[in-house]
């Protein structure tokens, strides 16, 4: 397949401190999990793509916004040590967040779409269920406007299946949430990548399949993770889990590369 993209390097942003039933439905109430932050950079021949934001590295670290969005709802802050900045990562590869182009959300969770101020000259895309949804009267737990709702971002809204560019597709995997979208890459080595991201935390949730903890529609999230289990087959391809702690010791980090 003829593909633009040259090299996909995954940032680790940092890690939420879960209950593992967060991550599969009524399965592990005992269990505690610190699950990895993600995010992705495409280097391509014209453009670097950058897919998710990562996390607000205020919410780990900051004590007014640590207790007004987390212990204040009883729930614990985010880790996020000074390695999982994102500006030192692309420093490490050459690379300057006013380099970044298009930046393509898989949904506006906070752990998401961190901070989308610092992208005004960017592409934002999203699906379009997504964007309404995010901003209506109230979207509910994990959405936390002061990440997104930037009144001078450039949004790009889409509706389903869609291709940016030769080399990356866009999967609509609704279920989660409304409008979530999954990344197949494809490198110039002829490997393919595909990106979850949270159709499904953990190896668990496709091995059964395992609903996620949380989803706006039970049917279509099964639908989802069935979906992706069948493009993997069908691509033969490499599965990165987005919030799987065991799986991200064996990713290959930034500046590590995959082409």
């Amino acid at each position: 397949m003829k593909t633009e993209i040259k090299r996909l390097y995954v940032l680790l942003c940092g890690y939420e401190v879960l209950p593992k039933t967060i991550s599969t439905r009524n399965n592990g109430d005992r269990f505690i999990l610190a699950e990895p932050v993600c995010a992705y950079l495409l280097e391509t021949t014209e453009h670097v793509i950058l897919l998710d934001t990562g996390i607000d590295p205020g919410y780990a670290n900051d004590p007014s916004l640590r207790q007004e969005h987390f212990l204040n709802h009883g729930w614990s802050p985010p880790v996020v040590r000074p390695c999982h900045l994102l500006e030192g990562q692309l420093a490490a590869i050459g690379i300057a967040i006013a380099d970044i182009d298009h930046v393509i959300l898989s949904h506006l969770h906070f752990d998401h779409c961190a901070s989308l101020d610092r992208f005004p000259k960017a592409k934002i895309s999203v699906q379009r269920k997504e964007y309404d949804w995010a901003f209506s009267a109230a979207p509910g737990p994990g959405y936390l406007p002061r990440d997104y709702d930037h009144g001078s971002l450039n949004w790009n809204l889409v509706d389903g299946d869609w291709r940016p560019l030769p080399g990356l597709d866009l999967l609509d995997t609704r279920g989660h949430t409304e409008g979530h979208q999954s990344a197949v890459v494809h490198l110039p080595s002829g490997r393919t990548i595909l990106l979850p991201f949270d159709a499904g935390d953990l190896a668990e949730n496709f091995d059964g399949p395992v609903l996620p903890g949380q989803a706006c529609d039970d049917e279509a999230a099964l639908g989802s993770i069935l979906r992706l289990k069948l493009v993997q087959t069908g691509l033969n391809a490499e599965m990165l889990l987005f919030h799987d702690p065991n799986a991200i010791q064996h990713i290959d980090l930034a500046p590590a590369f995959y082409d």
